[in-house]
């Protein structure tokens, strides 16, 4: 496809169906032609509020029986998969099977092999198949990315990231079992984790303390453009129900320093020569969450015929194996 509409199926419709729903909605280019939820339940909690707007089109849009009717309908052309992570390779592999592309929520497979299947699966038939994951794409975020690769500030010195959040009180059948989920280390540290490999490269060593539910991480570069980098990564779910979710990054560079804090007045700024300055949504970057960024991303792509997706199923894969290097060292 190069021109035209992208037809769009939601399979999954807890709080990331949602969210999808949502971003799906005020992306050009796409239309949501359908719905389906093997749970047959809509969890509605998360750590950020997201999918404003989903309530009226969850009840105005049809709901297929089964994820082989929703498959079949020929006016889909991609699959958003938002079902626990469990689940996901079975679900991608059908859609791959019915010859449509798919955006699957990260993680996409506990198993970095399993990624590596569907990869090769996915480039046999010709359709892409990108996961979701939303910080390489989050306005703010990907401003701090394209500062760092560009030195834009100079080299980066050191570097830290924080993700906090309360334990899950949603589907914890799901979340708190760390076979399925894969624990905090996997459902939320994943994030930074990818996204310091899309800034920086790849890690040359990684130290890791702590424990499936809260870890702290060093990776460390030891030769390459970053050589003598140390960037530090602590992710975890809280025992207290009422800990406000904490998303922070500080990046250190030989001019600058760049810090992101999420609900601050001025979510991103860089203190250069002395002096703060705000960095503004709608001027030095683009509004809007990672949800919708991704999406149009994934959407523009494919209406241009690309070949790759914005973000490979290679790249999940080893997100994947570097996660499984803290967890080995835990």
């Amino acid at each position: 496809m190069t021109t035209g509409e992208v037809g769009v199926g939601i399979v999954g419709l807890g709080f990331m169906g949602r969210t999808h729903l949502a971003s799906y909605a005020a992306t050009a280019g796409c239309t949501v032609r359908a719905l389906y939820d093997p749970a047959q339940r809509a969890a509605t909690a998360g750590n950020l509020i997201t999918g404003g707007g989903a309530d009226a089109l969850l009840a105005s849009l049809p709901r297929a029986a089964s994820l082989d009717e929703l498959l079949a309908r020929t006016d889909i052309d991609l699959v958003s998969i938002c079902t626990p992570t469990d689940t996901h390779v079975e679900l991608v592999r059908a859609a791959i099977r019915a010859k449509k592309h798919v955006l699957v929520e990260k993680p996409t497979a506990l198993d970095a092999r399993l990624v590596d299947e569907l990869d090769h699966e996915a480039r046999a038939a010709g359709v892409l198949v990108m996961p979701a994951h939303c910080m390489r794409f989050w306005p703010a975020w990907a401003w701090m990315a394209e500062a760092v690769r560009t030195a834009r500030f100079g080299r980066p010195l050191r570097a830290s990231f924080r993700r906090l959040g309360a334990r899950p009180s949603w589907s914890q059948d799901f979340y708190l079992d760390v076979a399925r989920s894969g624990g905090a280390v996997v459902d939320l540290h994943i994030h930074d984790a990818d996204f310091v490999r899309f800034a920086f490269g790849e890690p040359t060593a990684v130290e890791s303390r702590g424990s499936r539910m809260h870890v702290d991480t060093r990776y460390r570069y030891e030769s390459g453009p970053h050589a003598g980098l140390v960037v530090e990564a602590e992710g975890g779910w809280m025992d207290d129900p009422n800990f406000a979710f904490m998303m922070v990054a500080s990046i250190q560079c030989e001019r600058a320093v760049i810090d992101f804090r999420l609900g601050r007045e001025h979510e991103l700024v860089v203190v250069e020569d002395g002096a703060q300055r705000a960095m503004l949504a709608g001027r030095d970057y683009p509004t809007g969450t990672g949800y919708d960024h991704e999406i149009a991303a994934m959407v523009g792509a494919i209406r241009a015929g690309a070949t790759e997706a914005p973000v490979t199923l290679a790249d999940a894969a080893a997100t994947q194996r570097l996660l499984d290097s803290e967890i080995g060292r835990l």
